[in-house]
């Protein structure tokens, strides 16, 4: 059948090119990583393209697929794929320097050099092929290793046959065929994106305290102040300092229109680099069939929907990490004592080659509980001494599992066989799911891969670092001198010492499902989630603006009910700000005290509509006026009415305009639009912009600190006429539903497009749908990809 129907696009005169692509015999690039080139000998998919650029990839196996994957991914991001092997294999400094930045994708390393020292050290201890050779479920399974193989070759036979037009690395060297392996290395990295890879810096500067520090960040020192740290251990994980985010939520079918599921998932990630998402379709005729998107490098898709399943990403609160203070020997900085016992250090030696200058060697020192780290980010020093270091434990170091969680995901029929893949795989290091199903069935699970750090131990073996940022922050700090402090293991965890499935908060099957990166805890507001440990969040603390404004929009929606796919896509675009809602009438009030002679601000303030649509017109001043309040007043000073836990939703409200910062923020704002010659009342999308091709692209959504679902994080520019780029925000959003057919009801967005080369097609367009509040309607069943009048099919054959 589908062969039969394969043939019918050629038959209606749509295009059909066939690409044949010879693998190279080419030498890899690194010696260590010879004989592991795939070949793409007898492997081959069809790829069939319809409208902006969205490829639907079929394969008779798993390799077949991944081949047809790794080609379509290149052709659309082949110089973002490539920059992203020069980082897991540690070439950054040899061909851009080491002091340039990275684009912060995989890691968060400060520069090349400190990018390069961790990611050969990881390269040359052979982590990743160790876990390669560990068996499932503790290691990949058998589907992905194939996954991983095909998409190299893929990869490689698109590099092969292909002029790149790129002008981000045309002609460039660095751009090279890769291997299985570093795919793999791809997907470690951004497993440690939340542990080791938040610590980079730290471990590639850290030293024994005889040694002088090397000219990267840290250095020896006194032991960290302990109120010091505490502070800046909540702003290291403060949800507005991130680069991640997201909100989804999944309605059971006792809110819908026809008592099935539906699911809104809208993930805030980067618009630029590495962490970009790609759409595709996935299909194994029998075995998988797939719709949504990857992150790039990876095989498989990580947030998506098939005929029966839909589910969607959040950024957990759990701290996936923990420190291990150490006792330093008595005259030998590089042993610490466990139980009385002094244990050595292990020294791992890195070289790494620099543009234009000699090799740079440093050191890294590893301990039983993982890498000494001199720092975690450059406000919270953690100075190795004559006495004390610290160790950092990331046990997602040994975690492979995130992609077969998405596969099986992807190969589920409800949400009770999504809850049985978590529970088997183990494997998502930093996310929380929720999903929605056919059957009307509703599931929130934080399923991650987390210390096993409860809070008994925490009790019983922080030291005074770890008792003053650990309630915060969630960062445990452990007595590693002490025997007793070891982590332990759950009878039902896939690896030692972390938290087995039965202890991670999950809910089921309330009206709805809901998460905007605060805690489990208010999932559903009227379902509290209490009982779990402190390193998976908090409970009964205050929750962000858009935690609030969210569960204020879902909830309605849920009473209401009657709900479809269309009411998603409203709550999409809504674009409410839930800062304006409780702040702007009392801004509005005290303006005319605070600027006495400018009734301008008040009367644009009054009569903003509290929305940041492009159109809205007092938009930008407030917003402009609430970064700088936020940034200016202690949160706890910003309101009269403060936080309560009877009511966490609702509190704290009230504007303090009586607060010191209050009136500054009103006229610094004020005077930096007229600076710019920016009219107070301008409409946002005026001055929220991107540019693409020469053209500006007005965007709507605002920020973290406002409150809006649909986020915008963007940068200031007022020389360029305010936001002129956007650095993360609403990414790859999807509204989901089923009608009882075998076709799911869904529609989609790729916010910035499917392609990062400014010479594709579908670099921008499916920007200027974002920008006009217009989704894509995705072609899932056989049927709507034949009738796409934008088909366009390619077999790839290796």
């Amino acid at each position: 059948m589908f062969r039969t129907r394969l043939r019918r696009p050629a038959l209606t005169g749509a295009a059909l090119a066939v690409v044949v692509a010879t693998l190279p015999g080419a030498a890899a690039a690194d010696a260590g990583d010879r004989g592991h080139h795939p070949s793409d000998r007898g492997l081959s998919a069809v790829v069939r393209y319809t409208e902006y650029g969205i490829p639907h990839i079929v394969g008779k196996d798993y390799a077949n697929l991944g081949f047809g994957t790794g080609w379509a991914q290149a052709a659309d991001q082949i110089c973002t794929l490539a920059d992203g092997f020069l980082t897991v294999n540690g070439e950054r400094s040899r061909h851009f320097g080491p002091d340039a930045a990275t684009d912060g994708s995989l890691s968060s390393a400060a520069t090349n050099l400190s990018s390069d020292l961790y990611f050969r050290g990881v390269k040359e201890a052979g982590t990743v092929e160790a876990l390669l050779g560990t068996s499932a479920p503790a290691g990949p399974s058998r589907e992905l290793r194939e996954l991983m193989r095909g998409w190299a070759a893929g990869y490689n036979a698109w590099l092969r046959k292909n002029r790149i037009t790129d002008p981000a690395c045309a002609g460039a060297d660095w751009v090279r065929p890769v291997t299985a392996l570093d795919v793999a290395r791809r997907g470690y990295a951004v497993s440690v994106l939340g542990g080791q890879g938040r610590a980079v810096d730290g471990i590639t500067s850290s030293r024994p305290p005889a040694t002088p520090p090397a000219p990267l960040t840290g250095a020896p020192g006194s032991s960290p102040d302990p109120e010091r740290a505490a502070a800046a251990a909540r702003e290291l994980f403060a949800a507005g300092n991130a680069t991640m985010g997201s909100n989804a939520v999944a309605f059971s079918g006792a809110t819908t229109a026809n008592g099935r599921g539906l699911l809104l998932g809208n993930p805030h990630y980067p618009w630029q680099g590495g962490r970009r998402f790609w759409q595709s379709q996935q299909t194994i005729p029998g075995e998988l069939n797939v719709s949504g998107a990857s992150l790039l490098g990876t095989t498989v898709v990580n947030i998506g929907f098939n005929d029966k399943v839909a589910w969607s990403h959040t950024v957990a609160t759990g701290v996936p990490f923990n420190l291990h203070q150490l006792t330093l020997a008595p005259g030998d900085p590089t042993a610490y004592l466990v139980g009385g016992r002094p244990e050595r250090m292990t020294p791992r030696q890195v070289t790494v080659p620099v543009k234009g200058g000699p090799p740079v060697t440093r050191t890294q020192w590893w301990t039983r509980y993982g890498p000494v780290v001199g720092s975690l980010g450059a406000q919270l020093p953690l100075p190795w001494t004559t006495t004390t270091a610290y160790a950092l434990n990331d046990p997602n170091a040994a975690n492979l599992r995130a992609s077969d969680t998405a596969l099986g995901f992807a190969r589920s029929r409800s949400v009770q066989d999504m809850a049985e893949t978590l529970r088997r795989t183990q494997g998502l290091p930093w996310v929380n799911t929720i999903a929605a199903d056919s059957a009307g069935h509703s599931l929130f699970s934080q399923a991650q891969v987390l210390p096993r750090i409860t809070d008994e131990l925490a009790t019983r073996c922080s030291t005074p670092l770890g008792r003053a940022i650990y309630p915060s922050s969630g960062v445990a700090v452990l007595d590693g001198s002490r025997a007793d402090c070891a982590l332990g293991s759950d009878p039902d965890a896939v690896q030692p010492g972390v938290f087995g499935p039965a202890r991670m908060p999950v809910l089921r099957d309330t009206p709805y499902v809901e998460n905007s990166n605060d805690s489990a805890w208010l999932t559903n507001a009227e379902r509290p989630l209490t009982g779990y440990e402190r390193i998976f969040g908090t409970i009964a603390t205050p929750r962000s603006l858009r935690t609030r404004g969210g569960v204020e929009d879902v909830a309605a929606m849920a009473a209401r009910g009657g709900l479809t796919v269309a009411d998603l896509q409203r709550q999409q675009f809504a674009n409410r700000v839930p800062a304006g809602d409780l702040a702007a009438a009392d801004v509005a009030r005290a303006c005319t005290a605070a600027l006495p002679g400018d009734p301008e601000v008040c009367r644009v303030i009054g009569a903003w509509d509290r929305t940041v649509d492009a159109e809205s017109r007092g938009a930008l001043l407030f917003d402009r006026f609430w970064r700088k309040f936020t940034a200016s007043v202690p949160s706890a000073q910003q309101w009269t009415v403060p936080f309560s836990p009877a009511d966490p939703v609702r509190t704290p409200h009230t504007l303090n305009t009586a607060a010191p910062g209050f009136s500054k923020a009103l006229a610094d704002a004020v005077a930096e639009l007229r600076a710019a010659g920016i009219p107070l009342d301008a409409p946002l999308g005026a001055h929220q912009f991107v540019v693409r091709k020469g053209d500006r692209i007005p965007v709507s959504g605002g920020t973290e600190s406002l409150g809006v679902w649909n986020k915008t994080e963007p940068v200031w520019n007022a020389a360029g006429g305010g936001y002129t780029e956007v650095a993360h925000g609403t990414s790859h959003v999807q509204a989901v539903g089923w009608d009882g057919s075998r076709c799911p009801v869904a529609r989609t967005l790729l916010t910035y497009s499917q392609s990062s080369n400014p010479a594709s097609p579908h670099h921008s367009d499916q920007t200027r749908l974002y920008a006009g509040e217009r989704w894509v309607t995705s072609r899932f069943c056989e049927k709507d990809i034949l009738r796409s009048p934008a088909l366009r099919v390619v077999v790839v054959r290796g």
